[in-house]
């Protein structure tokens, strides 16, 4: 059995998807018992907003963040940056997100649908920025994209979620005061660039994720992801650092805690 860890904060659940609609009550209780003090939820359409709003206003625990996901770019209308806009004005978030680019899904990776990403990437920077909201970036085989649409707004800070860049990609988004989030794959042995790539960044860099109900860890291959599993990718990284787990707990809870801006309960012994 994994010991139970101080103060972890998965920064990355879509816990108001459907695949928790069963047992959300007891997937929150999970993760609660396994020391997940707090969650980020990030959106993935303009459809789910009002849902995560209501989710996380009855959660002490539970963090939103507003955004047009680029997987789902087929489902996003024209005026969706807009609404988004006028939404962040009336609805505290911690973030938006998710937000970014993917090249690796055929159908959304090149023509009409790679510019209708870009674009709606480019305007939720430019709203992040008019918010002064950190961003929760997806880069799916698209980093050098990403990161050349973030040196145009220097502004904007955040996670790039499930980071499997290389270390002159992770050096620029650190450079340009990003966070780098990690989960399931880092768990997988074959992973070995990633591996080593999470032994050696600094401590600064690391934040924690489950990205539920996606992703699981090797340990969990096949099955529904959830935030209760976090502590088993912080006691991963920390085996990879050759560092104490609770030491990887606290230093990436207090790098969630700084790039999202979180109020001290999230982490309160960081």
């Amino acid at each position: 059995m994994n010991r139970v860890l101080p103060h972890l904060i998965d920064t990355h659940v879509h816990l108001d998807v459907e695949a928790f609609d069963a047992d959300r009550d007891a997937t929150l209780a999970r993760a609660r018992a396994a020391g997940v003090t707090a969650q980020v939820l990030p959106a993935i359409a303009r459809g789910h907003w009002p849902g995560l709003a209501r989710l996380a206003a009855a959660h002490a625990d539970l963090y939103p963040a507003y955004g047009l996901h680029p997987v789902f770019v087929a489902t996003h209308a024209d005026h969706d940056v807009e609404a988004l806009d006028r939404w962040l004005d009336e609805h505290p978030a911690v973030a938006v997100g998710e937000i970014g680019l993917d090249a690796f899904v055929p159908d959304i990776a090149a023509g009409l649908a790679w510019d209708r990403q870009r674009d709606l990437f480019h305007a939720q920077l430019d709203v992040a920025l008019n918010h002064g909201l950190p961003v929760i970036i997806h880069a799916r085989r698209a980093l050098d994209s990403v990161l050349k649409a973030l040196r145009a707004r220097p502004g904007v800070s955040g996670i790039i979620h499930s980071f499997s860049g290389s270390q002159q990609q992770a050096e620029q988004a650190l450079g340009q005061g990003f966070c780098l989030g990690f989960g399931g794959p880092v768990t997988y042995p074959r992973a070995q660039r990633l591996r080593r790539l999470v032994a050696q960044l600094p401590g600064t860099a690391l934040v924690l994720e489950t990205d539920s109900p996606d992703q699981p860890s090797v340990s969990h291959r096949g099955e529904r992801n959830e935030p209760a599993f976090l502590s088993e990718i912080a006691a991963c990284i920390a085996a990879l650092r050759d560092a104490p787990v609770d030491e990887i707990a606290r230093l990436s809870s207090a790098n969630a805690r700084r790039i999202l801006r979180l109020p001290e309960s999230a982490v309160a012994s960081a």
